[in-house]
């Protein structure tokens, strides 16, 4: 399995987040014939997407805005002792200092060496705060044929909620491929279709659009720590087995069929219980060496498409806990 990143720069808001079990389903309805790469999902995936992170090129190199991690503080930060923390009101001011940073900078040049910010007092701070998109209520009208007008109950004026990307920030994709069942050009002119049609919710109004920048090969080892003994999860993942340890944030998702599907008598799917993304898994050095992702695919979790898949996979950055 190969990965890859895809570059894409959104023209658009956004009403559904890019997350990777979802953009897996978007990426499905690109295909005919899915049903054969869908077959053997659960034990030879085609391809696994990551959740979409934001990134901006600094100097000539691009540097990734990553979610942070699922973790007690005390595997995140380097606190002063006890004697230095007597004081109540200081340690309410730096833990809703720590709070508020909720991603970290990782880049080729700066590799996720440690999950620890030993500097998070300082001004080279590891944890950062960053805004980088705008949240919207766009209002709907749903018109009553009848009357010509909207009204109460199902005819009411309603709002829907959308993100809006800063001009600075792009994101990308990441994506593990065998390219003996689909190719790289065939994942970038899928990633174009859905760029053009929309992804997500209100897709038909305009919202989820993108342009698709680039798609270019990168080792996802060449951003973690050379000595590891864990991994960082690019999406939301089921696990497939005991860990050592894992330590997550569950995430329940509630799936809806696509395309015809969305309006039959029953488009919704079975809810799954997943780790969401930012989950960090302790396993054995060998063993994260060998494989390039974690988890499990999940079947069964409809009754009008019994061949419907959930992507539990995921890619994940080799780290270590101090």
């Amino acid at each position: 399995m190969k990965t890859y990143e895809i570059t894409i720069k959104p023209i658009s808001g956004f009403a559904t987040p890019l997350m990777g079990d979802t953009i897996f389903g978007h990426f499905c309805w690109q295909f005919d014939g899915i049903e054969k790469l869908l077959s053997d999902y659960d034990k030879n995936p085609f391809a696994i997407f990551s959740s979409a992170c934001l990134t901006k090129k600094r100097n000539g190199e691009r540097i990734y805005f990553l979610k942070k991690p699922s973790l007690p503080e005390k595997f995140l930060f380097e606190f002063e002792s006890e004697e230095e923390r007597e004081e109540r009101e200081e340690k309410i001011k730096y833990r809703k200092e720590r709070k508020k940073r909720q991603f970290f900078p990782v880049s080729k040049s700066a590799p996720l060496n440690s999950l620890k910010d030993k500097n998070w007092k300082n001004d080279k701070k590891f944890y950062i705060e960053l805004e980088f998109a705008k949240n919207f209520s766009q209002w709907h009208n749903r018109i009553n044929r009848i009357t010509g007008t909207t009204g109460e109950g199902e005819f009411a004026p309603f709002s829907v909620k959308q993100i809006v990307y800063k001009d600075e920030f792009e994101l990308v994709i990441f994506v593990g491929i065998d390219e003996r069942r689909i190719s790289k050009n065939e994942v970038e002119e899928a990633f174009k279709n859905i760029g053009k049609t929309g992804f997500g919710k209100d897709a038909s109004t305009g919202l989820g659009r993108f342009d698709v920048c680039g798609i270019n090969e990168i080792d996802l080892f060449s951003l973690g720590a050379k000595k590891f003994d864990a991994v960082y999860t690019l999406s939301p993942f089921v696990p497939e087995k005991e860990y050592k340890n894992i330590f997550f944030t569950p995430f329940t998702r509630f799936g809806r069929h696509g395309s015809f599907l969305a309006i039959s008598k029953n488009p919704f799917k079975a809810p799954v219980i997943m780790a969401d993304e930012g989950a960090v898994v302790v396993m054995d050095d060998r063993e994260i060496s060998e494989r390039k992702f974690v988890g499990s695919a999940v079947k069964g979790i409809s009754k009008v498409q019994p061949d419907a898949v959930c992507q539990g996979y995921s890619l994940f950055i080799p780290v270590r806990i101090e």
